[in-house]
């Protein structure tokens, strides 16, 4: 246990040197791993880079640009190859990648409901964030629908994760020498956020039930 925590303290610091050395190179190589199987926080990439924007050593939309275009890139990576291999494969194999067979059918049928607003709302959201592009694979979403939702998504989870590497790491520069403790601190920072996206979903799916239940034929009125 010890070896496995001290080599991803090491991973953090590896991942978070790339952005600080290779700037937008390193941004879109992070998202776009973290878009796909590999588990980079992304808390780690876009709030430093976002940081060192404001100081001047990149661009603000060039970071969120960099961070979307990565993550669109893993996204799609994952949507084709779940699109060739297909159900099958990934239940077999799922468990290897973080998704095993009961939280694939819990993603498929996320995705059967609710569809492309599905999967940008799915962006938003940690843990499902980087696996809802290999469910919208397998049942054949259209690329096209699957585009816009994945990219309005990570974009807006781009700019949120940006204002906050303003915020937080602009008051506590000393953040920058410890990736653990950033990643800490903007996930405390984080609650609220998240907690508005759920509300926001849970409005949503509320109202996704209503149109359904408001679509139905309600057997009082048929005729006899």
């Amino acid at each position: 246990m010890l070896a496995s925590s001290t080599m991803f303290h090491e991973l953090l610091r590896t991942w978070f040197q790339w952005v600080e050395l290779w700037g937008y190179t390193g941004v879109f190589i992070l998202m776009a791993m973290e878009s796909s199987v590999i588990p980079v926080p992304s808390e780690l990439v876009m709030p430093p880079a976002a940081f060192w924007a404001a100081q001047g050593r990149m661009s603000m939309a060039g970071v969120i640009l960099a961070g979307t275009a990565g993550s669109y890139f893993g996204s799609v990576l994952n949507y084709w190859v779940s699109r060739w291999v297909g159900q099958p494969v990934i239940l077999k194999y799922g468990k290897y990648i973080f998704l095993p067979a009961k939280k694939l059918a819990l993603a498929e049928e996320w995705v059967l409901r609710f569809g492309a607003p599905g999967v940008f709302a799915a962006r938003l959201l940690p843990v499902v964030r980087h696996l809802i592009s290999i469910p919208a694979g397998i049942l054949k979403m259209p690329f096209g629908r699957f585009t816009w939702a994945t990219i309005l998504g990570a974009g807006l989870w781009c700019g949120i994760l940006s204002w906050f590497g303003q915020e937080v790491i602009g008051s506590h520069p000393e953040l920058l020498q410890s990736p653990e403790a950033m990643v800490g601190a903007i996930k405390d920072k984080m609650h609220v956020i998240l907690a508005g996206i759920v509300l926001l979903g849970a409005l949503y799916i509320g109202v996704q039930i209503f149109k359904k239940k408001a679509a139905s034929p309600n057997p009082l009125l048929k005729s006899h």
